[in-house]
């Protein structure tokens, strides 16, 4: 009787990681193909801008990658700005990249934010930020920034039978195990910045928000400026403080920026009952949380 249980135990916890690797090797492909992909729609990006200044013998600097969803590459000449965003579009949509994403203009010896604009600036009325003006550095680092996609679900049969037969596997050893032993083990903490708020919670390191029905990824600007709004529950911000502490990295603020984004959150955040933000007239806005 104990070899037939060892026996089943191994089978379970065989099927269980033979499934995951599979998973992890799919996932790391996938990955693979999103950076050669962004790699090459960098560089035609930077191709087209020269070409649009008469330069096509100028060498194209290599594209860095510091993280999993962020790419840079250095131009060391000077470019017209209003034909950056349309350009990137076109380059990301010939190699089939979808996600959302930021821009940013760096100083190539300060590193500072010079100009910049947000994916979702591209269909707005007069175009993106700082269109039209003056460029008076003729080096910048180009640095794009995709959202994290939300964690989807799938129908894959085998991911299941993977998934379930490691938690049987697991769950049998736990029982068997149990009744040996009476140890209780303390659960440890969720580690990483999670801001909890109603039936709602913000991840700050991935920019998604959970609630009871879905899983969102947000924008930079988005998740900075909800994770502001988590920080003070209940309390009146002021609209010129929200501006200094969201978007004083740009340079350059709009008033109109936070009422758009405030707008989106209350999209958003439509499925808990429990939060709302109310605008305060001629002070800023609230962010009401009932218990």
């Amino acid at each position: 009787m104990g070899d037939l249980k060892m026996g089943f135990q191994r089978l379970l916890l065989m099927i269980g990681l033979s499934g995951m690797i599979s998973i992890a090797a799919r996932a790391n492909s996938d990955a693979v193909r999103f950076s050669e992909n962004v790699n090459l729609a960098l560089r035609r990006t930077v191709h087209l801008l020269l070409l649009a200044n008469s330069d096509s013998t100028s060498k194209i600097e290599p594209v860095s990658q510091s993280d999993a969803g962020t790419f840079s590459v250095r131009i060391n000449h000077a470019l017209d700005y209003d034909k950056l965003p349309p350009l990137l579009q076109q380059s990301l949509e010939a190699y089939r990249i979808e996600r959302p994403y930021n821009v940013a203009l760096l100083d190539c010896e300060t590193g500072t934010l010079r100009l910049g604009y947000q994916f979702f600036d591209l269909g707005r009325p007069g175009g993106v930020p700082c269109a039209g003006r003056a460029k008076d550095k003729s080096c910048y680092t180009l640095q794009i920034r995709f959202v994290p996609e939300a964690p989807r679900p799938t129908s894959n049969t085998w991911l299941l039978i993977s998934f379930g037969g490691t938690l049987a596997a697991l769950g049998f050893i736990a029982w068997n195990r149990s009744r040996h032993k009476n140890i209780q083990t303390p659960v440890q903490p969720v580690s990483g910045a999670r801001l909890a708020f109603g039936h709602s919670w913000l991840d700050t390191g991935n920019q998604l928000l959970y609630n009871t029905e879905a899983t969102q990824a947000l924008t930079f600007r988005e998740a900075k400026l909800l994770a502001l709004f988590a920080r003070n529950v209940n309390q009146v911000l002021e609209r010129d403080f929200i501006l200094k502490s969201v978007w004083e990295d740009e340079g350059v603020t709009v008033g109109r920026s936070v009422d758009v984004f405030v707008s989106r959150l209350r999209k958003l955040l439509a499925p808990d009952p429990l939060v709302k933000i109310t605008a305060v007239h001629g002070i800023g806005y609230k962010m009401e949380v009932s218990s």
